[in-house]
């Protein structure tokens, strides 16, 4: 039985995402919510390297080991699918408790004082609001993130009423925490596919809101229709030192000319908690920080397509 309309998928089509409110019922909202902020108040900052989420606009991006490895512990690991790319209904073999331990925790930068020749960063808020990011395979790690994902049939039923992928495949599954006041910097200008290139580009963002997302404590905005011009020219890979990541041309892509910061149509997607929000992968968004006295908690994961004739390859991180 499809689950989008005629109409919600023309709009999709048109604008290259798609709001759903009330996707998730209160009840399931609640749950994933409860289990984000469990993440958060289990978070032991006597065993972490300190590392925080950066983005383009800071002149670099998390390329640590520890960012990398937040993936490669899942990679190396699961026994029926390779680089964290799990379909609807896969399952992982190992324990709980090996699981729970491959969880990664990225900090907000602010919530940290600068490091010294003498003294490491140490945190200036309590742990639980330090955090930026946790990840990035929450869909295989975490039963709670798994049942609304890879085992959720309603979201498989979504991924084909799409159309766009005939074996969607998912991966970078993750808590995005825009907390209140220290606020989880501004999200530049961007799209998806630059980030989890396939050739060709294929991705789908699945973003969930686990509490109200206001213009105040940092919804999504997006240039509807930006998907049908935009080209991934770059794209995130591992850097070939081994070291970190950093950003390469795509061969035979030009960049586009648009300065889509500067363009006319914008549109902020504020939402209540429980709406479930589709984003094309070539669709350029945005969100700003957060300095209200509100969190934002979303859960999100993206899709890939997995069929004969995609490419996702090795210098992905």
């Amino acid at each position: 039985m499809d689950l989008l309309s005629e109409e919600q998928l023309t709009r999709w089509k048109e604008e290259g995402y798609l709001i759903v409110p009330s996707f998730f019922s209160d009840e399931e909202t609640a749950e994933m919510l409860g289990e984000a902020r469990r993440l958060l108040d289990e978070f032991d900052p006597t065993s972490h390297p300190m590392t925080t989420f950066k983005t383009a606009a800071d002149g670099e991006h998390v390329g640590d080991d520890y960012f990398l490895n937040s993936g490669d512990k899942v990679r190396d690991s699961l026994l029926s699918y390779a680089r964290s790319h799990a379909g609807f209904g896969d399952r992982d073999p190992r324990s709980q408790s090996k699981l729970a331990a491959d969880i990664g925790y990225f900090l907000e930068p602010s919530s940290l004082s600068p490091a010294t020749d003498s003294s490491p960063s140490q945190l200036l808020v309590p742990p639980a609001q330090s955090i930026n990011k946790i990840g990035h395979a929450l869909a295989v790690l975490n039963p709670v993130f798994r049942k609304y994902t890879l085992e959720n049939e309603r979201m498989r039923q979504v991924a084909k009423d799409l159309g766009e992928q005939e074996d969607p495949r998912v991966l970078q599954s993750m808590v995005i925490c825009k907390q209140p006041r220290i606020g989880g910097r501004a999200v530049p200008c961007h799209n998806d596919s630059t980030f989890l290139y396939t050739d060709p580009p294929s991705a789908i963002g699945a973003w969930i809101a686990l509490e109200e997302c206001t213009p105040q404590n940092g919804c999504l905005s997006f240039l509807p229709g930006s998907h049908k011009i935009s080209r991934t020219h770059q794209r995130f890979v591992r850097h070939p030192s081994g070291k970190g990541t950093t950003f390469i041309d795509v061969e035979g892509v030009e960049p586009n000319e648009e300065k889509w910061d500067e363009m006319d149509g914008w549109k902020e997607a504020a939402c209540p908690a429980g709406t479930l929000v589709l984003i094309h992968g070539s669709v350029m968004h945005k969100s700003p920080p957060n300095p209200s006295d509100k969190s934002r908690l979303i859960y999100t994961f993206h899709m890939i397509e997995g069929g004969k004739g995609f490419v996702y390859d090795e210098k992905n991180w």
